[in-house]
């Protein structure tokens, strides 16, 4: 079977994620105390993160969008606080700026350099972080979010639809994540041939009722060396 594209999540794939959330809200949060002081008068940061994911849960519609979302709400903190609309988009791009400030794991950005000679590349990701703003776009033929699919992976069409957009047929492609449900079964439903991005080694989840994985990684020095 002849490959010619490598799609790619993005957050714990690419990067550790979790540190780059952290940073982002800590920093959005010291943004606030400077320009909008009376949110964070009522509410600690931690408070405040529990307040967004509460609102969150409440609109499981909007989780393909976390973009809106988080406009959304900050639009109920502006209005609760009797500030003006401005904060909505100052205070996304604040979050967001800080949000793609990432940090790729160890032998990631040769491995794409490599692989992008020889495969068409591409990005199919249910989050927000920009490998344009991040600098890395150049190595990419396509990015697709699940904000721009309207819906999110597992669901195969936005699989169908990053692959329809460079004229891919899924036998023709391999999907790279870590999570084993959104990205491994998602794009396995596809017809994607997948790898599973595991560094922790944890044990496959499910058992023989998922499909499993066409190949587990470690380490990204190995997937360079599987696609040679």
């Amino acid at each position: 079977m002849t490959i010619r594209c490598i799609a790619f999540d993005l957050d714990d794939t690419l990067w550790p994620v979790k540190p780059v959330i952290q940073q982002a809200e800590r920093h959005f949060y010291g943004w606030l105390q400077q320009h909008y002081p009376l949110i964070t008068a009522q509410y600690a940061l931690p408070e405040l993160i529990k307040h967004r994911m509460n609102y969150m849960q409440q609109y499981p519609e909007l989780h393909y969008n976390l973009t809106q979302l988080r406009k959304n709400w900050l639009a109920t903190l502006a209005q609760a606080h009797a500030y003006p609309d401005t904060l909505v988009a100052e205070g996304f791009e604040v979050f967001w700026l800080a949000r793609n400030e990432v940090t790729f794991f160890e032998g990631a950005l040769e491995a794409l350099e490599s692989l992008s000679a020889r495969f068409l590349l591409g990005v199919i990701s249910n989050g927000n972080a920009s490998v344009h703003h991040i600098g890395v776009g150049h190595l990419f033929q396509f990015t697709h979010s699940s904000a721009e699919a309207g819906v999110a992976k597992p669901h195969p069409a936005i699989f169908h639809q990053a692959l329809e957009r460079v004229g891919i047929s899924p036998h023709q492609a391999v999907y790279v994540g870590d999570d084993p449900v959104r990205d491994i079964q998602g794009a396995a439903s596809a017809g994607l041939r997948t790898v599973w991005f595991n560094p922790e080694r944890q044990t496959w989840p499910g058992g023989r009722n998922r499909m499993r994985p066409f190949t587990t990684l470690r380490n990204w020095r190995l997937l360079l060396q599987h696609y040679k």
